[in-house]
């Protein structure tokens, strides 16, 4: 998966929004104003970094080496995912979408009720 399809893949997801805000090399992706994921534009290796629960955090990390980590975030909640290492593209969509997710689990729950009645959580 390179950047662009990583990109496209995040805003395909209903009401995510993309911004500039940290440092205009980065984009961030958001869904109700709540960030899931940063796509850094000038990363010497390509990846995406994600908010993950922490014990899945974990998970991803001991299942793959194309995982670390996020230095930028608090450790326990964000991977960086490498694009270009060993993770098939599905299994990056499936841990963005999870990324998503847990953003939208944290939501109010009349927010909430409107993304489960359209499938996505």
């Amino acid at each position: 998966m390179n950047i662009e399809e990583a990109r496209d893949y995040c805003l395909s997801l209903k009401n995510v929004t993309e911004s500039f805000p940290f440092d205009d090399v980065s984009l961030v992706f958001k869904v109700e104003n709540k960030m899931f994921g940063l796509l850094p534009l000038n990363a010497e290796e390509p990846c995406i970094a994600l908010k993950c629960d922490p014990e899945q955090a974990e998970v991803l990390r001991d299942k793959y080496k194309a995982v670390e980590p996020a230095k930028h975030f608090h450790k326990k909640y964000w991977n960086k995912i490498f694009l270009e290492r060993d993770m098939k593209a599905k299994e990056i969509e499936k841990w963005i979408f999870h990324s998503y997710c847990e953003v939208i689990a944290k939501l109010p729950k009349k927010i909430r009720k409107l993304y489960k009645e359209n499938g996505e959580e």
